[in-house]
């Protein structure tokens, strides 16, 4: 999610590898990453309508950075060396979590939670389309490139173009839109930087989301006012939304491709827009029309189909996604 992008890392184990066995069956963690996932736009709607989106980001990534420090400290895991890491660290932290997450914070001002959720869903698309041009080694197929013009009709659809848009925010749906191309930017830029990184996966994805944190500090000052009020309901929304859809979501995805595969673990993207949608209407009163159900299983059809590789390529090792990154981005060296 937001809800939800790669990992800095080079390998990362897969089902085949050995794995510690797991309190709860892979179902079950698959399950409740999608609830979390799902009801991180929820979250987000409820946080912004005491704070200012910058804030709601800022809290959300303090809550996730602090689960994921935990995470560190249990498994004695040391933050990353060398300069040039932290710098292309800071660049991820920015295009995979600051920046993306803000923008869904921004967009759910106007915007339904249910329409943020359906829009973060075309990370797949933005990240097919990015690929052809980005990385000359990932070649179109006539499946995929069908999957992208099967994806925007669905987008289309979930607009209402025949409507002319009557009744949509334009700004809004941008920015949601926008948040949903930064992961695969921000993916390609870890692919081409990252890749192969001696470092953990924990460790890197710690340093990014701490990054991440550190931007917000100095930026949520400049723009808002110290809140005069903390009203229960949407602090503990921003506290779910971090603790819950940042830091426990990334350590229970990775822990899922690590077990069960990236193909599996990715899955999980085709079912947060459907959650999103449902717990906007039924928790927050959201109107839904025909044409937004629909739109989304056209554009998840087409995502899918993006997604879809060659058999010879299938079963590589693929890294685990890197923190705040959707497991729908197709990824060579990911997720």
């Amino acid at each position: 999610m937001s809800s939800s992008a790669p990992s800095p890392s080079s390998t990362a184990p897969t089902a085949s590898s050995s794995v510690p066995r797991r309190v709860l069956d892979w179902r079950l963690r698959f399950g409740l990453l999608s609830l979390v996932w799902g009801f991180s736009f929820l979250f987000m709607k409820v946080g912004t309508e005491s704070f200012a989106p910058f804030q709601v980001t800022l809290g959300r990534l303090v809550f996730g950075t602090a689960v994921v420090a935990v995470a560190m400290a249990v498994k004695r895991e040391r933050l990353p060396r060398g300069t040039w890491t932290w710098v292309h660290l800071a660049v991820a932290g920015l295009l995979l979590n600051a920046l993306p997450f803000s923008l869904f914070a921004f967009s759910e001002l106007t915007i339904p939670s249910s329409l943020a959720g359906i829009c973060n869903a075309t990370s797949p698309l933005w990240g097919m389309a990015l690929s052809l041009v980005a990385l000359s080694e990932d070649r179109p197929t006539r499946r995929r490139v069908a999957g992208l013009g099967i994806g925007f009709l669905g987008v289309l659809t979930v607009l209402g173009v025949w409507q002319g848009f009557h009744g949509l925010d334009v700004t809004g749906t941008a920015l949601a839109l926008l948040a949903s191309l930064s992961y695969p930017v921000g993916w390609i830029y870890v692919r081409r930087t990252l890749a192969g990184s001696r470092h953990s996966h924990l460790s890197l994805t710690g340093a990014q989301l701490g990054l991440a944190t550190l931007q917000l500090a100095v930026v949520t000052p400049l723009f808002t006012s110290v809140p005069t009020s903390f009203p229960v309901l949407p602090a503990l929304a921003v506290a779910a939304l971090g603790a819950l859809g940042t830091g426990l979501a990334f350590l229970i995805q990775y822990d899922l491709v690590a077990e069960v595969g990236p193909t599996t673990a990715q899955m999980v993207t085709y079912f947060t827009p459907v959650i999103a949608t449902a717990a906007g209407v039924a928790l927050l009163g959201e109107s839904l029309s025909w044409s937004t159900p629909v739109g989304a299983a056209v554009v998840l059809a087409g995502a899918a189909l993006t997604q879809a590789r060659p058999r010879s390529a299938r079963g590589r090792n693929t890294p685990a996604p890197a923190a705040g990154a959707p497991t729908g981005v197709r990824q060579e060296s990911r997720a």
